[in-house]
């Protein structure tokens, strides 16, 4: 597909008319791949770009895809910190109790990245906290190594 670099290069910087104008032209962007196997809307979420999140999800965007590692964008915005993005996520219908390549959770990285509010968002919307990573350690273990009470005592309470 021609000029993939350049679209992801705008995903980057927030541009938004660049983005809409590239997907007019060539709505199959909508579904390449970067280096990492990142989707435009992993890379969109990484970045914090709430206003083209909503575009590329209004075009179609899997909401749910992986990248290489097994990946969301959900997951990196639990990893990030972007709340404002992770509300549209949840609000889309994103799967808070996804897995990735080494077990990890979106619950288990806003508790491991001490993302206090994304924490209290998910279990909200149904994170599992009894799911385990590849370690054998569910959130509340990552919580309590981290040493983070606000999220140990959020947690005990599930």
């Amino acid at each position: 597909m021609q000029n993939t670099e350049a679209f992801f290069n705008e995903i980057r910087n927030g541009n938004l008319k660049a983005l809409q104008e590239m997907l007019l032209e060539n709505p199959d962007f909508i579904s390449v791949r970067d280096q990492r196997g990142s989707t435009p809307l992993i890379l969109a979420t990484y970045y914090g770009h709430a206003k083209l999140v909503d575009l590329l999800l209004d075009q179609g965007a899997v909401i749910d895809a992986k990248d290489a590692s097994g990946n969301t964008a959900l997951m990196g915005v639990c990893f990030k910190g972007y709340t404002e993005v992770a509300k549209k996520l949840l609000e889309k219908g994103a799967n808070v109790n996804e897995r990735n390549a080494m077990g990890g959770t979106c619950l288990i990285y806003a508790t491991t990245f001490n993302r206090l509010e994304i924490a209290r968002l998910l279990l909200e919307h149904g994170a599992d906290t009894s799911v385990k990573d590849g370690r054998g350690h569910t959130a509340l273990d990552h919580a309590k190594m981290q040493g983070i009470p606000a999220l140990i005592e959020l947690l005990q309470a599930r």
